[in-house]
């Protein structure tokens, strides 16, 4: 880890300056910047890139801090600067596509739940975009997956955690034998375990909605950064070793 890394002291600063920004613009900055369903009034493109740089709180950005700084600090002085801010980017945008893919099929599940019960599509999309809903929804269509389109719809991501989760699958896959140390479990557990623990612990959260982590987490967010780490990490791999086979 050691003295900050180009790339990540960067990072550091526009995630503190734009959260220090929301503390004093919060509603206007969110309904800008943080990651909206696609069919919300409030969604913009660029919105898969500027939600990294939000947070919900202190603690989230306290840890997304830590975890940026503490697992691609090794990486960026391996890497470089371009190369691992590419990575970082591209992690925090695999995130934002499975985030907003996962949000597509909650929100067709509901809708298509409440056609079936004679609600029009046009009313619910309607109310939705205005920010409302009626309680009758509720008893005509599972509340679950009622509620689900809902939060979906009205509730935008923010936090560089997809990206960070991407982080953490290249830094499990360069340094498989590190020990790491959880909080509440402070014993030493090798990269190689505890990362792929914890990516199936968002996946079994994600799934079920059982809350392991805490309420209104984007466990969909996390796995598509994991999903995009690893991706790259298996890509860059490959061809290092076919850069290096005697045979081309």
């Amino acid at each position: 880890m050691g003295r900050l890394t180009e790339g990540i002291k960067h990072l550091l600063i526009v995630n503190v300056l734009l959260f220090v920004a929301t503390a004093l613009y919060g509603e206007q900055l969110y309904q800008w910047l943080a990651l909206w369903y696609p069919q919300n009034p409030n969604f913009g493109i660029w919105q898969a890139v500027t939600h990294m740089f939000m947070h919900g709180g202190l603690l989230h950005i306290l840890f997304n801090m830590y975890a940026l700084w503490a697992f691609g600090s090794p990486l960026e002085r391996m890497w470089g600067t371009n190369k691992f801010l590419f990575f970082y980017f591209s992690a925090g945008l695999g995130a934002a596509l499975i985030h907003s893919g996962w949000g597509y099929l909650q929100v067709s599940q509901g809708l298509d739940a409440l056609v079936s019960a004679g609600v029009p599509r046009a009313d619910i999309l309607d109310a939705l975009a205005q920010g409302k809903y009626s309680p009758a929804w509720m008893e005509m269509a599972p509340r679950d997956t009622v509620d689900s389109m809902i939060n979906t719809y009205m509730t935008p991501a923010v936090g560089a955690s997809g990206a960070i989760y991407g982080i953490l699958v290249a830094f499990g896959m360069m340094f498989p034998n590190s020990e790491l140390f959880l909080i509440f479990l402070p014993i030493p557990i090798k990269a190689k375990y505890f990362i792929p623990g914890l990516i199936l612990l968002d996946l079994f959260s994600g799934v079920t909605g059982q809350p392991i982590f805490g309420q209104n987490i984007a466990n969909f967010a996390h796995l598509g950064g994991a999903l995009f780490g690893f991706i790259m990490m298996w890509y860059w791999k490959k061809n290092e070793f076919n850069n290096n086979r005697w045979d081309l």
